[in-house]
């Protein structure tokens, strides 16, 4: 766009009944260049699971199909920033993660342990910025494919 840009319109879930849908998209394309908000693990059903691990994995499973959407893949991610409420989750993450964006190289990262996340139950969140494909083409993948 000429210097503006497009807001991503996606629907992963359908909002919780009687729960206030806070003002953000999904997702904001800026040229090439798509811009995910951060993104927590979310069972299908609104609840979060207390294990760190679960979330992980559906807070993946969200930014898989924000990025499917947008026509791109986890291999397109130039940049992630990961919000934990836990300072022992940590080694987790990271093994977790490298299972997720690897093989190397991986993607430019920033982690951040924070007092707390909007829900209390949050343990973890995930934003990204990934390169789009060319329009009409497949996926070109910043990084090299698995």
């Amino acid at each position: 766009m000429d210097g503006g840009y497009a807001v991503v319109t996606l629907t992963l879930m359908p909002p919780r009944e009687g729960a206030k849908v806070p003002p953000i998209s999904l997702a904001a394309r800026i040229g090439d260049l798509l811009f995910v908000s951060g993104t927590p693990g979310f069972e299908e059903d609104w609840t979060l699971s207390p294990d760190f691990a679960r979330q992980f994995e559906r807070t993946m499973l969200a930014l898989h199909d924000i990025l499917a959407r947008a026509g791109c893949t986890l291999r397109d991610v130039a940049k992630v920033n990961v919000l934990l409420t836990r300072a022992t989750d940590v080694a987790a993450m990271n093994r977790l993660y490298e299972a997720a964006f690897g093989p190397p190289p991986f993607p430019a990262r920033t982690t951040a342990v924070v007092a707390a996340l909007p829900d209390p139950a949050m343990l973890i969140e995930i934003e990204c910025v990934a390169a789009l494909p060319p329009s009409g083409g497949p996926s070109h993948g910043g990084r090299p494919s698995r």
